[in-house]
């Protein structure tokens, strides 16, 4: 049962559902004997029986017919794969941002040094190949995680405006805006009114990685899919697009777990 992050194409829009999902706390007891605690939701749009495993926790998703014993059954079945995961995730946890402790802070593949000053407003800026976290004395944690989201905001749009004049003359439009923000599992995705959202998680990763995905959702303004005609898009644009999707699914994993720790 692989685990993978996915770039999703658009979708038509879906009309309201008036069934609201049930969610609810299941206790499984792993066999190294671990408890974990498993979030049941049930779905009314879910297709099957799903397991997924996050930096927010384990998440069983029934579809409205599934039975609660299916759920166990299926719980049970995916132990194995499911404490692997586990495994996996703690190998990827980062250490959350400490004030005047942390020295270096994750930029576009790379690890910058982090110099601490005390000052009148708090803010992060880039001196050289140095981030410089400027903060005043009463500054705490939200101040501190405001500050840094938005110095990865400036810096990824910064990357996408130097990016984006090189494709545009070749696209029948421009994206009607662009939002960044931090995504559970997606790393774009286009709206059907040509919103373009990207994960704020994209700036941590190296150039080529990020260039990718904003290559991957602008040719989604030509094909509104997956198609052949679609790849041959990309391709034409981004070559080396294979390299870049296998860099995402060995690293993708770490790359959010890092923003997430810290953001949040």
């Amino acid at each position: 049962m692989p685990f993978r992050f996915r770039l999703r194409e658009p979708s038509a829009p879906r009309l309201a559902d008036s069934r609201a999902q049930q969610r609810d706390l299941v206790p499984l007891l792993l066999d190294d004997g671990r408890n974990v605690d498993v979030l049941r939701v049930r779905d009314p749009r879910a297709r099957r029986i799903k397991l997924s495993v996050s930096e927010r926790g384990v998440r069983l998703t029934l579809p409205e017919r599934a039975s609660l014993v299916a759920g166990d059954r299926f719980l049970a079945e995916h132990r194995d794969w499911l404490g692997a995961q586990l495994e996996r995730l703690v190998e990827t946890e980062v250490a959350p941002l400490v004030r005047d402790e942390s020295d270096r802070l994750p930029l576009r593949g790379a690890m910058l040094p982090l110099r601490w000053e005390t000052g009148r407003f708090t803010a992060l800026q880039l001196d050289g190949d140095t981030a410089v976290f400027q903060t005043t004395s009463r500054a705490g944690d939200t101040a501190l995680h405001r500050a840094l989201r938005d110095f990865y905001e400036a810096q990824a749009r910064a990357d996408i405006g130097r990016w984006m004049p090189r494709y545009l003359p070749a696209l029948p439009r421009a994206p009607r805006r662009v939002q960044l923000k931090i995504m559970s599992s997606q790393w774009g995705s286009l709206a059907p009114d040509g919103t373009m959202a990207l994960d704020l998680s994209l700036v941590l990763a190296p150039q080529d990685a990020f260039e990718y995905v904003l290559v991957h959702e602008l040719c989604h303004l030509i094909h509104h899919d997956h198609s052949p005609a679609y790849w041959h898009e990309v391709e034409r644009r981004f070559p080396r697009w294979r390299d870049q999707r296998d860099w995402f699914r060995e690293h993708g994993r770490q790359l959010k777990a890092q923003m997430v720790a810290l953001v949040r």
